[in-house]
């Protein structure tokens, strides 16, 4: 097996500088040409660094967490690979945790954290409350970024523009004719839920649209509350809207089923488009128009976020607009009926 020195001694360098450049050590000043020499050094004779002496010797397991509310959510898929995916350049590991599973937050976390089993934590949460059992992470007493919810200036934060997405919504709607449209939103006090629904706000006043407050509902982002949202808005009163902006994939699907349950022409009678994008939508019936999010850059930014507390002691509060959000048009959205 290869050693470090093997390494040192191919590359034509110091094990010092080797070492430095492998670990990815923040203080490896070397050259480009020079740090790709070491690289190819390594790959060439198959080096693995040694992680538990490395970690003995930096006091850090090189191991994050990453805490999402259900793992088997389709929307996580892309944020997941793109911390994962961050994390192996960075020379780290990660550990996957369910939120709903966590019973306790802070002192599972702590645990992971007291015992040297995790350097930081990158949390995502459903909503607001979910927050409420991370009282050392909100408080800034361990090495953590909250992915697309923001508390203060004492916890790091990564976010999307959610403004963009929903304002993005809208004006496909306008475009195809438009003017009653309705929105489906998140719950009170949900980050993101906020930054969306202002969105819708700014779109509907960009095209000089009342926003007529019996067709909007803040009922949350599952299957059965988009179930809900649709059942309310289409009892609102007459006239009915024409398209609805859902807040979140998930609640689409759920909004989707509704309005075929109550025998809705999707999009002849009620044109969807929905923030996110993920692989049930093109599976529906029909496929739904969606607002696609940078979910993996999005985890490449959280864990550069949890990197530099970790290494550096820094907190990032990051707005990813890189790539911006994107409209994909499928079957459930069209002009609405002439009469």
């Amino acid at each position: 097996m290869a050693t470090l020195a093997d390494v040192a001694a191919r590359a034509g360098v110091s094990i010092s500088a080797a070492s430095r450049v492998l670990s990815n050590a923040p203080d490896a000043r070397v050259g480009e040409g020079t740090r790709r020499r070491i690289q190819e050094a390594a790959a060439e004779l198959g080096y693995r660094p040694n992680s538990a002496a490395r970690a003995l010797k930096s006091a850090r397991s090189e191991v994050v967490a990453l805490v999402v509310p259900d793992l088997t959510n389709a929307i996580f898929s892309e944020l997941m690979r793109g911390v994962e995916t961050r994390a192996a350049e960075l020379g780290y590991l990660v550990l996957l945790a369910r939120a709903e599973g966590m019973e306790r937050g802070d002192e599972a976390l702590g645990r992971l954290l007291g015992e040297g089993r995790v350097d930081g934590v990158v949390v995502q949460v459903g909503d607001a409350m979910d927050l409420d059992g991370y009282r050392d992470v909100l408080a800034g007493r361990v090495p953590a970024v909250l992915v697309n919810s923001r508390r203060g200036a004492d916890v790091a934060s990564v976010i999307l523009d959610d403004q963009a997405a929903t304002r993005r919504a809208v004006e496909h709607l306008v475009a195809l004719g438009h003017g009653r449209i309705a929105y489906a939103g998140g719950l009170p006090g949900n980050d993101s839920a906020a930054r969306r629904a202002e969105g819708f706000a700014e779109g509907m006043a960009a095209a000089d649209l009342p926003v007529d407050a019996r067709l909007v509902t803040d009922l949350g982002y599952t299957p059965q509350q988009g179930r809900e949202a649709i059942a309310r808005l289409l009892e609102a009163g007459s006239p009915p809207p024409t398209a609805v902006v859902v807040a979140n994939v998930n609640a689409a699907l759920g909004a989707l089923l509704e309005a075929r349950t109550r025998g809705l022409r999707v999009p002849e009678e009620l044109s969807l488009v929905a923030v996110h994008d993920a692989w049930p939508a093109e599976n529906t019936w029909p496929p739904l128009t969606t607002v696609r999010m940078p979910l993996y850059e999005l985890g490449v930014a959280a864990m550069d976020g949890v990197y530099a507390r970790i290494r550096r002691g820094e907190l990032v509060h990051t707005v990813v607009r890189d790539p911006a959000p994107r409209l994909v048009v499928r079957g459930s959205t069209a002009p609405p009926r002439a009469d």
